[in-house]
């Protein structure tokens, strides 16, 4: 079953402000907590769902991410984090129901689940191929503008010789607590934005953030048979994360290019040939060329009406991953000539005069068809 857009799931439009996000994930996790709804698999499946869209839409990075590839950007571990709650994806849940039913685990939080919340932004990058670099396969360059940890500090944004220190608003739990009616609700310590940790000797190349803005140039492989719109996730080769945090994804996005002769279904190559009435009533023998750089000859019977499709097989696209190929259609079109000479114009005048029903038979059917209408 196809996942619901999170946007649906929460009740709010796109533009939503983090207060709405979180005032409309309260209601639906009082409503469908399973403390209140024991034994109800509707309700625990509804707040997993909610938890998990809040998850994601309340975190700054992981928005942008899903608003730009949708639930995409979480599969196959692409920008998903461990969880103390298992089976809903992405975020840290543990701060999600902490944040509304106080802290589950007890005591402050792991360094590994504060350096969850710094995780590098994910990168997208647009690539035009050819429908013939397509067909091969490439390695190909790219350069693109990111971040990178910072050298100076290693990453963890304090000179070299200095460590971050405790919170000393949050003690060092990255959240602070208040209570609201039957709920103990926590929220990120707005000193330390929930890593538990300041920088009170900030390093002067990143000041302070653990990573540098930077031009970086990859070395990329397409493989034989991409499509257009063919989305590749390079792990790890987006933007560095904050003070320590992992790094980001780069999607690479696969933009074929129209091609001057081939059209291309699937795995499958379309080409349309024109040829002369002679060559279509007498028949022929054509040669065409192929997507793979070749040529193939193909026998026009004669009679051979236009639009006719002839099939060479495994003269396509070649299967991704797979070492079979598409095919290859080839459609002729039958060409009127639009300027004749003398001898062409009494030529086919002493055509016409001596045609009959069995030379054109698809003719003389229609004529009595509608003899027939006319009749009746």
């Amino acid at each position: 079953m196809a996942k619901r857009d999170f946007y649906d799931v929460l009740g709010v439009s796109k533009n939503a402000s983090p207060d709405e996000l979180k005032s409309a994930y309260r209601k639906l996790a009082v409503k469908h907590h399973p403390d209140k709804n024991p034994g109800d698999k509707n309700a625990e499946e509804k707040f997993k769902e909610a938890s998990e869209a809040y998850g994601i839409l309340s975190d700054k990075e992981k928005k942008q991410n899903y608003d730009n590839f949708g639930h995409a950007a979480f599969e196959g571990g692409g920008g998903r984090q461990s969880s103390g709650f298992g089976g809903f994806g992405g975020a840290d849940f543990s701060d999600i129901f902490e944040d509304f039913f106080g802290d589950f685990g007890g005591g402050g939080r792991s360094r590994s689940n504060r350096n969850s919340n710094n995780r590098g932004s994910d990168l997208r990058y647009d690539l035009s191929i050819t429908l013939e670099e397509a067909y091969q396969g490439k390695k190909q360059d790219i350069k693109f503008a990111t971040t990178e940890k910072c050298n100076t500090c290693k990453g963890n944004g304090s000179k070299p010789g200095y460590s971050p220190d405790r919170c000393t608003y949050c003690g060092g739990n990255g959240k602070i607590r208040s209570n609201q009616g039957f709920f103990t609700v926590q929220q990120t310590c707005p000193q330390c934005n929930g890593n538990g940790e300041e920088i009170t000797n900030p390093c002067t190349d990143c000041n302070g953030q653990g990573k540098k803005q930077a031009s970086k140039k990859i070395s990329v492989t397409i493989p034989k048979g991409v499509d257009d719109g063919t989305r590749i996730r390079l792990a790890g080769k987006g933007e560095a994360g904050n003070r320590g945090g992992a790094t980001g994804d780069l999607y690479l996005f696969i933009n074929i290019n129209s091609h001057e002769l081939f059209k291309r279904s699937d795995q499958n190559l379309f080409f349309e040939f024109p040829i002369s009435i002679a060559d279509a009533a007498l028949g022929t023998t054509i040669e065409i060329p192929t997507i793979d750089g070749g040529k193939a000859k193909i026998k026009i019977p004669d009679g051979t009406q236009s639009g006719k499709q002839f099939r060479l097989k495994g003269k396509g696209m070649p299967f991704m991953r797979r070492g079979d190929f598409g095919d290859l259609y080839v459609q002729v079109n039958t060409e009127v000539p639009i300027s004749l000479n003398k001898q062409q114009r009494e030529l086919l005048e002493k055509f016409r005069e001596i045609e009959n029903e069995k030379s054109n038979p698809s003719i003389a059917k229609f004529f009595q068809k509608a003899k027939s209408f006319w009749k009746s």
